[in-house]
C-alpha cells in the first residue's frame, strides 16, 4: 500500500468521524492482511497538517486524538451554519471551572473557601452535564466530600492535549479581575455573533446576606465552533477557549 492511499484513507476517516481519532484507531482501519507501512500513519498526519496551511480548516491533536477543525480566521462566517443558541456562563461558573482545572482534584467546600461564597449546585450540575468535570474520588476526611476534576472532553473543547498546556497562573490576572469575554487562546475564537443568547447558567447563591455576589458579567459559548464534524449537541468546540482564560 503506497503512502498517497494511506493519506487519503486517514483524511477520509478523520472527516467521517464524529469525534477525534487516536493513532491506535487510525491504525485499526487497516486489516492485518494488508497493514499500513511503518510510520505511514504518522506521515499521513504530517502531510495533512501541511496541506491545511492555506485552507480554512486545520488538523490538530487534542486530548482524545486527531481532528479537523475550522480555523479561527474563518470561524465567524462558518459559525452561521450552526443554529444552536449560544449558552451564557456566569462569572461564578467560569471561576468555579478555573479552580477545578488548576487545583484538581478539589472539593466543593474548598472552592467555596477560596471564593468566599457558596457554590450553587446548578453550577456543578451544568459543568457535569457539559462533561467538563466529573467526580474522581472522595477526600479522606469526615463527610467524604467528592473530589472534582476536569475531563478529556474539557481538554478537547479548549483545544488542549494535556493539563500542563494550560497557561501558567503567573501569566494570568487574579480571577476576580478577569473579564469573562477575554480571549483564552488565539487558536479558538469567540462564539458566533449571530447566535441568540440563552438564559444564564450557573447563577450562584451565597452563604449569607453579607456575602451577596453581584455576578452580572457572562461569557457566551458556541455549541462547537471549530470541529469540522459538527455535533449540534454542543459538546465539542472551542469558543470556550475564550472562557477558559476568563476563568483563570
Amino acid at each position: 500500500m503506497d503512502q498517497p492511499l494511506v493519506t487519503r484513507i486517514v483524511e477520509a476517516a478523520l472527516l467521517a468521524a464524529h469525534q477525534p481519532l487516536t493513532l491506535v484507531q487510525l491504525k485499526g482501519l487497516f486489516p492485518l492482511d494488508e497493514p499500513a507501512p511503518d510510520d505511514s500513519i504518522e506521515t499521513a498526519l504530517a502531510d495533512l497538517q501541511a496541506a491545511c496551511a492555506e485552507r480554512g480548516v486545520e488538523l490538530v491533536e487534542v486530548a482524545s486524538g486527531w481532528r479537523f477543525q475550522v480555523k479561527a480566521d474563518v470561524h465567524p462566517w462558518v459559525a452561521r451554519l450552526w443554529t444552536e443558541r449560544q449558552t451564557k456562563y456566569t462569572r461564578a461558573t467560569l471561576e468555579t471551572l478555573a479552580l477545578i482545572a488548576y487545583r484538581q482534584p478539589i472539593t466543593r467546600g474548598e472552592i467555596e473557601q477560596i471564593r468566599g461564597v457558596a457554590v450553587n449546585s446548578s453550577i456543578i450540575k451544568a459543568l457535569e452535564e457539559r462533561d467538563w468535570i466529573r467526580v474522581v474520588g472522595h477526600r479522606d476526611v469526615p463527610g467524604k466530600p467528592e473530589l472534582l476534576a476536569t475531563t478529556r472532553a474539557f481538554l478537547d473543547y479548549f483545544g488542549l492535549k494535556r493539563l500542563d498546556e494550560l497557561p501558567p497562573l503567573s501569566e494570568l490576572k487574579d480571577i476576580g479581575e478577569l473579564e469573562p469575554q477575554l480571549p483564552f487562546a488565539p487558536a479558538i475564537p469567540v462564539g458566533a455573533a449571530s447566535a441568540a443568547a440563552e438564559p444564564e447558567l450557573g447563577s450562584e447563591s451565597t452563604s449569607g446576606p453579607d456575602h451577596a455576589e453581584h455576578d452580572e458579567s457572562t461569557a457566551e459559548v458556541d455549541p462547537d465552533p471549530t470541529s469540522v464534524n459538527q455535533d449540534t449537541t454542543g459538546d465539542d468546540a472551542d469558543a470556550a477557549s475564550s472562557e477558559h482564560k476568563n476563568e483563570q
